[in-house]
């Protein structure tokens, strides 16, 4: 079995506590280096068992035992350091969103084909087989014709100017960082991109998104509504509904945070019938393995360059809608 040796550009939160962990449990890849600006990669290397620690980025993407690099950094930074990644001819898994707009990920992406490196934004939620088992209900017409999808991820932040999710120069705001969820899901679940969009949104005192709620409308004549946000209680889910029943997935974006990892989808139908299926799976590991397949066995990635420009475009069409205060289109 081959596997890809991994770096990893920041100490952050999401590196340690959820990929360099699913890398260790996945069957294709190693941890070989971790980078910080400063000493902390030291300490996260000893905690963590990664081979080699540097203090800078640059030192860690110059190491030619690294393969393919982890972006967990400041939203506003992922620009920046994919494209000297792709310089670097490391191959790229980078958080979400992995740009800011479509004119920045457009660039990206092409940086990354000139220098022949594979390119995927995290969307690690993806991965886990619920989606595939609501997409597969909805095609064999348990639910009927579908006519709405409702889509919500909030949680309670605290209002600390310190944290980069508050932070407008770092790419900070609830869509950026969860409302992102809901667009990509709504899109992925109909296989169909909106052609129109519209939303609203609460500001901090630094004009920051911190509760957004708008609409997106589909050609198929489909409506959707999202919701999300930094002041409220935990919710990740969404929720289908068709003619002659309904499916809710209840932990459609962090099943991970179960002990057993498992989504759990409840159908409804309209004779009555109520039924939940639960569905195991490690949606970080399924995404790092996933990755490293491809590019270790040159094969094409789930998600692919189309689909990541088209996540994009209906984030950039709910802010201008936010700024306009008027619907947009696609």
């Amino acid at each position: 079995m081959k596997h890809m040796n991994w770096g990893v550009l920041s100490t952050a939160g999401i590196g340690r506590q959820q990929l360099i962990p699913a890398i260790k449990r996945s069957i294709n890849g190693r941890v070989s280096a971790i980078a910080s600006r400063g000493d902390k990669a030291k300490q996260i290397a000893a905690e963590l068992d990664i081979g080699r620690a540097y203090t800078s980025y640059e030192e860690l993407l110059a190491d030619p035992d690294i393969q393919a690099v982890y972006i967990p950094l400041p939203n506003s930074l992922h620009k920046q350091w994919v494209m000297e990644a792709a310089k670097h001819g490391k191959h790229i898994l980078c958080e979400k969103p992995a740009a800011l707009n479509e004119n920045e990920l457009q660039e990206m992406l092409d940086t990354c084909k000139t220098h022949g490196v594979r390119f995927m934004e995290a969307f690690m939620y993806q991965f886990h087989p619920q989606h595939q088992k609501v997409r597969d209900l909805i095609t064999q017409g348990e639910i009927g014709e579908v006519s709405l999808i409702r889509a919500s991820f909030s949680f309670l932040l605290q209002d600390d100017p310190e944290n980069i999710r508050l932070n407008k120069q770092l790419g900070g705001g609830a869509i950026y960082d969860v409302g992102c969820y809901c667009l990509h899901s709504i899109r992925e679940i109909l296989q169909e991109e909106p052609i129109r969009a519209y939303a609203h949104a609460r500001h901090n005192a630094a004009h920051v998104d911190t509760t957004v709620a708008g609409t997106l409308s589909f050609a198929s004549g489909v409506e959707a509504t999202f919701d999300c946000s930094f002041d409220q209680f935990p919710v990740n889910r969404y929720e289908v509904i068709g003619s002659t029943g309904k499916i809710e997935v209840l932990n459609a974006y962090r099943p991970d945070k179960n002990l057993d990892g498992a989504g759990l989808l409840r159908i409804s139908k309209s004779n009555g019938e109520t039924h939940e299926m639960h569905i195991e799976g490690d949606q970080y590991k399924l995404q790092v393995e996933h990755f490293a397949e491809a590019v270790l066995e040159n094969k094409p990635l789930f998600y692919t360059e189309e689909k990541m420009l088209n996540n994009i475009r209906a984030i950039d069409a709910c802010y201008k809608s936010i700024e306009t205060g008027e619907a947009v289109r696609l």
